[in-house]
């Protein structure tokens, strides 16, 4: 039979999750949104995290959690070894750092405390864009995603963080706003004229043209899939 005549294979569909491992995946995203929260009014009443006891408590059971997520996935995945590989980061970034810092009296700089802060914050934002991939059984639009989840997160972060070091010293930034208008702007790699005083503002200054140039290409890759899938579409009709 010659090949023209084979019938195609059809796409296979991604294998449906333990719910177990979806009911921790909706509280680690609930885990996450809530670190946001806590976290963006901290930094705009300006609180020395560390001295709030609410706060280092949560977070701890939060990266608890985390951890527990992880190896609740690695239980129920077939390729143990490569789920580990895969996702060894999400296992580092859940380990909590500030209650190991706090209960050691390490002494660190306050810029070095606030991004590692953080650290929490960056394991949910994965989590977050890969849960939500999961909510689209087409590869393309999965990642996409994914990515757009990721690229909204460390713009809010990163502007969180621009404020608060930034405001008290640099005239430029008055508000919030001032500190969100620079991301967005630094992040489609346009600019700003606001100019960045503090090292961790000139940190994240890098971060975030960086990362701008590696997620919105995917923009310009979704798009092409999506036409080509419509053009095809009407073609067959």
């Amino acid at each position: 039979m010659s090949s023209a005549n084979t019938v195609p294979a059809t796409v296979p569909e991604r294998p449906r999750r333990p719910r177990i491992i979806e009911v921790m995946n909706l509280i680690v995203l609930i885990l996450s949104v809530l670190l946001i929260v806590f976290i963006s009014v901290d930094t705009f009443k300006k609180v020395n995290f560390l001295e709030n006891h609410s706060y280092m408590v949560f977070q701890l059971w939060v990266c608890i959690f985390f951890i527990a997520d992880f190896f609740m996935e690695l239980t129920y995945s077939d390729k143990k070894w490569s789920f580990v590989r895969r996702r060894l980061a999400f296992l580092l970034l859940s380990i909590p750092y500030l209650n190991i810092i706090n209960l050691t009296g390490m002494h660190l700089s306050g810029d070095v405390l606030y991004f590692v802060r953080f650290i929490p914050l960056a394991r949910g934002a994965l989590a977050m864009s890969i849960v939500i991939g999961y909510l689209s059984s087409n590869a393309v639009t999965s990642l996409f995603m994914s990515y757009i989840v990721i690229l909204l997160m460390i713009t809010y972060f990163c502007s969180l963080i621009f404020y608060a070091m930034e405001q008290p010293v640099n005239y430029q930034v008055t508000t919030y706003w001032s500190a969100l208008w620079w991301a967005l702007m630094n992040m489609s790699t346009v600019g700003c004229d606001i100019s960045p005083v503090t090292v961790a503002g000139k940190i994240v200054a890098v971060i975030l043209p960086i990362a701008g140039m590696i997620v919105f290409p995917l923009f310009t890759v979704y798009l092409t899939n999506f036409l080509t899938g419509y053009v095809k579409g009407m073609a067959e009709k």
